[in-house]
């Protein structure tokens, strides 16, 4: 089972980046990789002729990205839109400005639920560092008015972009990783592989059916039991990402949990009743935002949301722990023991 949940070791963004380690059995073709990047543990394994070498090269487009899309890393495109925010627009790469695109398309369709120049928030809360903090309510407020999807200027005819004020920034944690699974797909087809899986933290991408034309199982962590599952789902050829308050949580003082889903309109971590939603669909640049989006939502708001989308499947697990899956997934979704299950119309 490639369970998302039991590899999900999430670390600092500046630490450990790009760190590889290989695993090729000898005479067989499997390969396997354990990888650092993009602030988590990523895994790929790949079964082909040509799995060692696709493997190597999944791992360098994967740095590639990480290289384009950090806002971390001081000479990304990202950081540079940054820097200039107020000043002028920057040149930036096609997959920088598809990205930025995609991040404005679904902060346009779902306001308050998603914003791509969220960044003064991350900030604030100091997501993705060694340590967060609850900022005070008087901060907050003071950067929520930076919060504007509407002042990240995008010029196609000259692929630039920049932001309108000064001490507004971009955050592409809600889909930076879907347009890195989506490239590593494209990598190992472009070496014939018919058969792999990717998993970046929380973010499975799956090409083809397992080596027996069997499907893949992935495993949905619970998200109060840290080495266990709420159940499995059977993909071939699709995408599944999880977004959980348990990612990037710290608990304060008086023992309440803060986690790194923010919402837009708050300037606090959101809570919607759910804890956890994992999207299952076709492309990864798709439920990244997705899953973010309905976890901020809601049930009923979410739900309503992916009706717009084909092919497009949801398990949600609300504050009870009770699991709710949609119809799409009847007979691919398997609870464990002990888990209730309600199946949505």
């Amino acid at each position: 089972m490639v369970a998302d949940t039991l590899l999900d070791r999430v670390l600092p963004e500046n630490q450990f980046r790009g760190l590889v380690s290989l695993t090729v059995p000898e005479n067989s073709p499997v390969a396997q990789t354990t990888q650092c990047a993009m602030g988590t543990v990523m895994t790929h394994k790949a079964f082909g002729l040509h799995a060692q070498d696709s493997l190597e090269a999944v791992c360098s487009e994967v740095v590639r990205i990480e290289g384009l899309l950090s806002r971390f890393l001081p000479d990304s495109d990202i950081s540079r839109v940054n820097r200039l925010a107020g000043i002028e627009s920057g040149r930036v790469s096609v997959e920088t400005y598809e990205g930025l695109s995609k991040a404005v398309e679904f902060s346009r369709s779902f306001p308050g639920c998603f914003d791509v120049t969220i960044g003064p928030l991350v900030s604030l809360w100091k997501i993705g560092q060694e340590s967060s903090a609850q900022p005070d309510d008087s901060s907050i407020r003071q950067v929520l008015p930076l919060v504007n999807y509407r002042d990240l200027i995008l010029n196609p005819g000259k692929r630039t972009a920049g932001l309108r004020n000064a001490g507004q920034s971009v955050d592409l944690g809600g889909i930076g990783k879907g347009v890195a699974g989506d490239k590593v797909v494209e990598v190992f087809k472009r070496f014939g592989i018919s058969s792999a899986y990717s998993n970046l933290g929380g973010n499975v991408v799956i090409v083809g059916a397992k080596p027996d034309g069997s499907p893949w199982q992935i495993g949905i962590q619970h998200p109060r039991q840290q080495n266990n599952l709420i159940g499995s789902v059977s993909v071939v050829n699709q995408t599944v990402v999880t977004s959980g308050d348990y990612q990037r949580c710290f608990m304060d003082n008086q023992g309440k949990r803060h986690h790194h889903i923010l919402d837009p309109t708050t300037g606090y971590p959101a809570e919607s009743g759910l804890i956890s939603v994992s999207i299952v669909t076709d492309r990864s640049v798709a439920a990244d935002p997705l899953s973010t989006i309905v976890f901020v939502a809601g049930m009923e708001k979410g739900l309503t949301f992916l009706r717009s989308f084909a092919q497009t499947e949801a398990i949600l697990v609300g504050s009870d722990l009770h699991v709710y899956v949609t119809q799409g997934l009847r007979s691919r979704f398997q609870a464990a023991k002990g888990i209730a299950v309600t199946i949505l119309d």
